[in-house]
Parts: structure tokens; sequence; C-alpha cells
């Protein structure tokens, strides 16, 4: 399978980090998102000693800590191995695993992030491949996906019911690795699902799952509150010695009671629902410091979602139906 594509997948990791304008970027896979206190306190640490101060949540539920200085991420990779965030250097960057953040599934999610990486040939998947688990998050194109027994692939119920769920995904991952050429995702492979469904031996069924995007709103639910992080970077002096659990949707889970100063916690904030790119003065490529025009903007009414780009490139938009401001170089395209 070619795509055409004239260079390797480039997404960056924790250890082999992305040169950006601001300085080194690294990119802290978090499968399942759940981040135990003394592990958070590590990122937080880290960014705030070693990078600009801030850690930049992602639409995958992972972390990114920006401006590292030349070498900053030895020190960090030594960071993250001390506290059992980089359980493999080799398998790092494939370890992109998104769960629905209100349900109790980190052990599955676990279980999944185990076993892709005791498999030696799946070190060379793209930095792009996704795994999802649970119907809320059903809809985030994954490659492989998981809703009960119910088996995703390309973003869609195969039709296949699994009895072993960490087999399953770990199976599909390694036919796509060996028929994907230089596909990134499972979607661009001609035939892809039909050989990996041929490869798990089931007979499908018909497909009775639609895919869904089911956000987490802010607020509390039950014994937890959902926090919204104005435009996905939050200062990481906040919400030190407690836990949390990422979402997708740029905002933490965290124990009810905790401080949740600098955060919002109501769906009524004007800031739920915005989000922009890195934008200047972090991306070359960026036409606009995007962050402070959003955060001018923020307050104008407006519903749904709005995420501010400052390129054509358009990176990070979420899921879904978004009213988009792309930078243009002189002022913004609205598109919706």
């Amino acid at each position: 399978m070619s795509t055409g594509r004239v260079r390797p997948d480039a997404c960056p990791g924790a250890v082999d980090v992305h040169q950006a304008a601001d300085g080194g970027l690294a990119r802290v896979r978090v499968p399942g998102g759940t981040l135990s206190a003394t592990r958070f306190d590590a990122l937080r640490t880290a960014a705030l000693e070693l990078g600009d101060g801030s850690l930049e949540l992602t639409s995958r539920a992972n972390v990114q800590i920006r401006a590292l200085p030349p070498g900053a991420e030895l020190e960090l990779g030594a960071r993250l191995r001390e506290v059992g965030l980089l359980p493999s250097v080799t398998h790092e960057r494939m370890r992109n695993i998104i769960a629905a953040p209100l349900e109790d599934n980190q052990g599955l999610v676990d279980a999944i992030d185990a076993a892709l990486c005791a498999a030696p040939e799946l070190a060379s998947l793209p930095g792009r491949f996704l795994v999802t688990v649970g119907g809320a998050v059903s809809g985030l194109a994954g490659d492989v996906g998981l809703v009960g027994d119910a088996l995703f692939l390309a973003g869609r119920d195969s039709g296949l019911r699994v009895t072993d769920p960490v087999d399953a995904v770990v199976t599909a991952a390694r036919v796509f690795q060996e028929i994907r050429g230089d596909a990134w995702r499972l979607s661009e492979v001609d035939g892809g699902v039909r050989k990996i469904t041929e490869a798990l031996g089931g007979t499908p069924g018909p497909s009775l799952i639609d895919p869904v995007v089911t956000p987490v709103a802010p607020g509390a639910h039950g014994p937890v509150v959902v926090a919204g992080v104005p435009l996905g970077r939050l200062d990481a002096r906040l919400l030190g010695g407690v836990p949390v659990r990422l979402t997708p949707w740029r905002s933490l889970v965290v124990p009810a009671g905790s401080d949740t100063n600098g955060l919002f916690t109501s769906p009524d904030s004007p800031w739920h629902g915005v989000s922009a790119c890195t934008g200047r003065p972090g991306c070359a490529k960026s036409l606009a410091d995007v962050r402070a025009d959003a955060t001018r903007w923020v307050g104008t009414p407006h519903t749904g979602q709005v995420h501010w780009s400052g390129c054509a490139r358009r990176c990070g938009r979420p899921a879904g139906d978004v009213v988009e401001f792309v930078a243009t170089g002189d002022g913004y395209e609205e598109i919706s």
C-alpha cells in the first residue's frame, strides 16, 4: 500500500522531541488518560523545571511539554522512566489509547498497552495509530476500537464480537503493520478492514453500533469533577498532589473537592467549547498569535465548538461540528 508520502510519520515523542520555534516539544503518551498524583506531579515539575511552566493537553488525552532547551529531553526521559510513564522507549510513540473518561476501563487500557508494547514488531507503528475504548469515544476515528465486546475498525463497528479484547486489538495492530506500506491510518489501506476480520477468524455480523462522540461536560459527576482547561494549556503550578484523568476534550477529571482555581467547572463558562492550536510564538508555521486572539474573543456569544488555527493545517481541530477561525496572514477566515 502506497500513499505517495515522501517522509515518515514525524509525530513527536517523549524523548524523540520535535524542534518547535520555542524549543523542544515533547509529547508524553498517557494511555487511558489516568495519572496518579505522583505521575502527574512528575509532569508538572518537569514542565516547571525543564519547560515553559505549562502542560498542553492534546485531543488524544496526552500531555505536551514545550520550550525544552537542547538536551533536556534526556533528563525528561529519566524522570518519566522513574515514575513509570516511559515503560518502553521503542514503543512510546505508538501508545495512543483514548478511553471514555467516566467509565471503569483503565484496567483494560493497561492490559492493551502492555500487550502492544510486548510485541517487538509493533514498535514501528506510526505515531498516528489510535485505539479507542468505550462508546463515548467510539467516534474519534480510532484505527481499532472496543465498545463492550464490539470491535471497531477504521472508526466503524466491524460486526465482529470478541471474547478476548486484548488479543483482538493486538492482532488487528499486527495485521495493519504487515499491510500498511507507508499508510499511517487503517482507513488509508484498501481492503484493510477485511484483512483484519479474516485474520481474526470471525464471521462479522451486522454493524449495529453507531460511532459517537460524547464529550463530558464541565461540572460535578458523582464523586468526581470535570474541570475544563482554558485553551488546553494548564499552568503547571495548579493541582499539586491530585490524581487526574485527562480527557480528549482538553479537560481533567479530578476528585470532588479538588482546588480547581484557574480552571472552569461549568458548561456555561465562556471558555467551554473554545480551543486553539499553539500559534505564535511557539509554532513557526503559524500566521498569528491565536491564543491571544482567542482569549480576546472569549465572551463573544457562540454555540457549539469553536477552534482557532494559525494556518491552513488547522492543527488540533476537535471532532464533530466546529466553527473555525483560520489565520490567513491578513485576519481570519471563518469556516463552518
